[in-house]
């Protein structure tokens, strides 16, 4: 197990996201696309918002949840987006458009949705204790396939690949699940409740957050890799797509970046501050340049990876002077 050293005190200026009005506990982007890649949040002001996912310029609002958006996912060509709400039910939209395609009823709120990496399915899990798989072949189909209840609370669920997909329950354990047999595989447990589970950018790994931990988990193996102690009670966690690094956010209302170099193993590099609550949700951008991070503040930071660099929106970091990516259009 590693320990955090020193991080540098320089400091780094991000891109300010503003527009939602409540938390942000959930944010997701595309790979990246002929049109570039995208960046898709959830809000709890019932909202889920659409940005480029270079400069953060705001895309459109998905209007139409009468309850707290608690998920939101954009499907692997940034085509659809789907959200899940405390209003009980799950939708898809055009990420055109900004129409709502479909919506499916729930018994209890929805904490959790996630494309399948074909884009014809749809997972989903929450309060009912129930992982639910939708076919958007068959929107209309009046039930979906639905695995056994599981003990607690679902807090997320994500396809690992076409057959499997991992969930979390807040308890100090994560569940692999065969969508063929809709029956559990395996339970790995941890030493910290897992607030945040994560498949690595590069297929390799599975990243679980939770306490003061951040595990590394074999992908095809489910064995555990490598363990790390940081220096504050931590929401969420992501691997940079070249697995050199990886940021988490938690309660101390700050962003860290830690090393996994070789040489320098579980070293925090940087501590980004700037958000005026707790982070709930931070994610690497797909070519890894940049990193978001989502916060109870209600807004959306994004942070260059690395050094700094001055480019587009970024001309003004010299100056020490924030800088807000601002909404341009709707859909």
């Amino acid at each position: 197990m590693a320990s955090a050293n020193t991080a540098s005190t320089s400091r780094k200026i991000p891109l300010i996201c503003s527009g939602h009005s409540r938390p942000v506990p959930d944010l997701a982007y595309s790979p990246i696309t002929e049109d570039g890649f995208f960046l898709v949040s959830a809000c709890l002001d019932g909202k889920a918002m659409l940005r480029n996912g270079q400069t953060g310029d705001w895309i459109g609002t998905f209007v139409g949840h009468k309850g707290a958006v608690w998920s939101a996912h954009i499907n692997s060509k940034a085509t659809r987006t789907v959200t899940g709400s405390a209003d009980y039910t799950s939708k898809v939209w055009d990420a055109l458009s900004g129409e709502e395609l479909h919506s499916w009823a729930h018994t209890r709120i929805v904490k959790s949705v996630h494309f399948a990496h074909d884009d014809h399915r749809v997972v989903t899990g929450g309060q009912d204790r129930i992982i639910r798989i939708f076919d958007l072949d068959k929107p209309e189909a009046t039930s979906a396939l639905e695995f056994p209840a599981q003990p607690q609370s679902i807090k997320q669920v994500l396809w690992l690949n076409e057959n499997l997909l991992l969930s979390t329950n807040g308890e100090k354990e994560w569940r692999v699940s065969d969508v063929r047999t809709l029956q559990e595989v395996s339970v790995h447990n941890t030493k910290s409740a897992v607030s945040n589970i994560e498949v690595s950018l590069d297929g390799t790994h599975i990243t679980t957050a939770g306490g003061k931990e951040v595990n590394f988990w074999n992908k095809d193996t489910f064995a555990l890799e490598s363990s790390y102690n940081v220096s504050c009670e931590i929401n969420t966690a992501s691997l940079a797509p070249d697995g050199q690094s990886f940021v988490v956010g938690g309660t101390d209302f700050w962003a860290r970046v830690y090393s996994l170099k070789a040489n320098e193993q579980g070293k925090e590099l940087e501590i980004l501050k700037g958000h005026h609550g707790p982070v709930h949700c931070v994610r690497f951008a797909p070519d890894g340049s940049t990193f978001a991070s989502g916060s109870e503040d209600g807004t959306i930071r994004l942070w260059q990876s690395g050094e700094v660099r001055s480019y587009g929106l970024w001309q003004e970091t010299a100056t020490n002077t924030p800088t807000t990516a601002a909404p341009t259009t709707t859909v």
